[in-house]
């Protein structure tokens, strides 16, 4: 019964796609030929979707279409409403279309633009519309009423097919109290969901910018450079892999989902369908109906798994993140916009970009598997083997750069009043004794002459030299010779400070005669060095973490990390409580302990703390409920926190480990990272404590 009118409804649209008829001739021919056809909403929905994929509508002539389609539902019974996929699309406009009368016998009219939800929420401006609902600006009249500075929010209203299910506002309210856990940087805030009679809606806050969708579309666009587009990668994978790590996949992930604000910051939008794959802590938190089922897959970036309706996994997630990757690297989808399986039952394989590295491609490639077993597990990999520089693989075998070096040098010697560490086993060349002026030669001897007759008067004595002053880059550089040491020096009037870890080896006393040595410290009235002394065990540490060093750094590049208490002594039994804070730039934490046995337990990420992501400048407590206690073996021990702009391993590794092991295998990231994004956006800090037994 319903092959025909769904056929002449493709030849419809193909004749609009060709150029056969103009925006107002398909609207109004699409109304008749709607009319006539006896099929369920949800069918001529799915094939405007499919045909808008292969080839998309002008975004106002597709948010008009789907709306009649919607009004077409609120007057017909659909049964096949709940296996009904939507796909969404964003719009800046919509058809002023009047509903004809008689449309809407009997049914609730939808809210639109200048209509108020609950007396509260006034509906400014339409933003977008997808398969699920239409999203508004919306003006909050008790934010008004309030004098708040923000009183817009975001709508989303949802389609009269979803709100219309007998059990959507219980499960949404669950599904609203989920999605409010995931207050991350990269994810917009949810609010609430909330209903006015039967019009069921969410807020969220209102954000300025444009969808990455709107940059993909833009004519000419034919992909962006690896160094631009991989922050919007690095938004996406975080904001994607912080809500795998809370149980939930996004399911609906692709570029109208992706929101860039005007201040450059990345927005992944539209968790309202989120599903979770890991079982619920509380039974009672089980959703009993599944939001999923109404709406929300769009079949360029679904993975295969998705229309085989399998248990949702965070490798969907993964598989759209890539599809949007290759778009937005090279300005075209991957699978020619086709569905995962249309291109699985086509033999299609995605072509090489050339301007990506061999470890980079391999990572792409792996991700847009259509084989979930074969796909990249995790968005941490997936992060880390896209930020591989494409120098060091495509290139030819190069050399590591050393962790420090004369770039360091350089940066930091003219900084006035600090100094700075970088491991060096040599010392630094000897100043010269004397000024080049005193040192210079006479250039010519005086012509022989008869002798004056009258003596030439002596010339006046000349002046005493002004006393050298000390240079803080030569306190730097002598600090950086001093092997197995984290210092930093300071001047303050007549006095030097230095502060850090020093070797044992070496001792306050000979560094304190080493640099009152210097050109220009005789005008010192103290040189002071208040710095603790490092164990030659923990040399391997510190060089490790010595070239991102907070103790050398000032203002947004520093983190901090201190034991809360007086002192750095503990006692068996006592709890170890530590305070930190993270750089001004979303980061991972990563909190380690470096016992006195040799071995390293992971504090942060680890199976207390799974979660470690960061937003810019955070502040957090390790410990306060009680969870670190001293115990057996007790030493010098040290804690370190490392925080870097994107994962250092795939995965996260064993709760306790050798330190012999872990160095070994954190030395060779942290030094691709480094190149990658550059050592100022990596930063380190640790604490060294003495635990004793009772």
């Amino acid at each position: 019964m319903s092959g025909h009118p769904v056929a002449s409804l493709k030849d419809l649209i193909r004749k609009f796609q060709n150029g056969g008829l103009s925006d107002d001739e398909f609207v109004a021919s699409f109304e008749t030929v709607l009319a006539q056809d006896p099929t369920t909403p949800s069918q001529a929905a799915r094939v405007v979707i499919e045909e808008n994929t292969r080839f998309p509508f002008p975004p106002a002539v597709y948010a008009e279409v789907m709306r009649r389609i919607e009004r077409r539902g609120a007057t017909q019974y659909d049964g096949a409403g709940d296996a009904t996929r939507l796909a969404g699309t964003e719009t800046g406009s919509m058809y002023a279309a009047s509903p004809e009368p008689g449309t809407l016998p009997q049914t609730p009219a939808t809210k639109g633009v200048g209509d108020t939800l609950n007396g509260r929420f006034v509906l400014e401006e339409c933003l977008g519309v997808g398969g699920m609902g239409t999203v508004y600006k919306a003006l909050d009249l008790r934010k008004l009423e309030a004098s708040d500075r923000r009183p817009y929010i975001a709508i989303k209203v949802l389609n009269l097919q979803f709100s219309g299910h007998p059990k959507s506002l219980m499960a949404l309210q669950r599904e609203a109290r989920k999605a409010q856990t995931l207050a991350h940087r990269n994810i917009v805030t949810v609010y609430d969901f909330d209903r006015d009679g039967p019009v069921v809606f969410l807020t969220m806050e209102y954000l300025s910018g444009s969808s990455l969708n709107h940059v993909l579309k833009a004519p000419g666009f034919a992909g962006m450079p690896m160094a631009r587009a991989m922050p919007i990668i690095q938004g996406m994978g975080n904001a994607l892999a912080y809500a795998h790590e809370r149980g939930f996949v996004h399911c609906d992930f692709k570029p109208a989902n992706v929101f860039l604000t005007g201040n450059g910051e990345v927005k992944v939008i539209d968790f309202g369908i989120a599903r979770g794959f890991l079982p619920p802590a509380d039974e009672s938190d089980r959703t009993v109906f599944d939001p999923g089922s109404l709406g929300g897959m769009t079949p360029a970036y679904a993975s295969p798994e998705m229309f085989e309706h399998r248990e949702p996994d965070p490798r969907d997630d993964i598989f759209a993140l890539a599809c949007v990757t290759y778009e937005l690297l090279s300005g075209k989808h991957p699978y020619q916009r086709l569905s995962a399986n249309q291109a699985r039952e086509a033999g299609l394989k995605p072509a090489q970009l050339p301007q990506l590295g061999r470890t980079q491609w391999k990572t792409l490639r792996e991700a847009l598997s259509l084989d979930r077993e074969t796909r990249t597990p995790t968005v941490a990999r997936f992060l880390q083997g896209m930020s591989a520089p494409p120098a060091a693989i495509s290139g030819p075998a190069r050399r590591s750069a050393p962790l420090v070096g004369a770039g360091v040098l350089t940066a930091l010697a003219g900084v006035a009043a600090l100094g700075y560490y970088a491991w060096q086993s040599q010392r630094p060349a000897e100043a010269p004794a004397a000024d080049a002026g005193a040192t210079a030669p006479v250039s010519a001897a005086a012509p022989a002459a008869e002798p004056p007759a009258a003596p030439v008067p002596a010339p006046p004595a000349p002046a005493p030299a002004a006393p050298a002053e000390l240079s803080m880059a030569e306190v730097g550089k002598l600090l950086a010779a001093v092997p197995c040491s984290l210092l930093a020096g300071a001047r303050q009037d007549q006095t030097l400070h230095v502060r850090g870890y020093l070797a044992e080896s070496v001792g306050a006393a000979r560094l304190r005669e080493q640099l009152s040595g210097l050109p220009g410290a005789k005008a010192l009235r103290e040189v002071v060095v208040d710095a603790q002394p490092l164990a030659a065990d923990k040399c391997e540490v510190a060089r490790m973490i010595a070239p991102y060093w907070s103790g050398n750094r000032q203002g947004d590049t520093a983190s901090s990390l201190q034991l809360r208490g007086k002192g750095t002594q503990l006692t068996e039994g006592a709890p170890m409580v530590l305070d930190l804070r993270t750089p001004a730039q979303d980061s991972y934490v990563y909190v380690d302990y470096f016992a006195a046995d040799g071995k390293v337990a992971h504090m942060v990420p680890s199976q207390r703390i799974p979660a470690h992501q960061a937003p810019p400048a955070y502040h957090a407590t390790i410990g306060d409920s009680g969870d670190w206690i001293v115990s057996a073996p007790f030493g010098n021990e040290l804690v370190v926190l490392l925080t870097t702009p994107a994962p250092l391993f795939a995965s996260r590794r064993a709760e306790v480990e050798s330190r012999q092991e872990y160095l070994r295998a954190l030395e060779k990231p942290l030094a691709q990272m480094a190149r990658t994004y550059g050592r100022d956006r990596i930063s380190a800090d640790l604490v060294q404590i003495s635990t004793r037994a009772r």
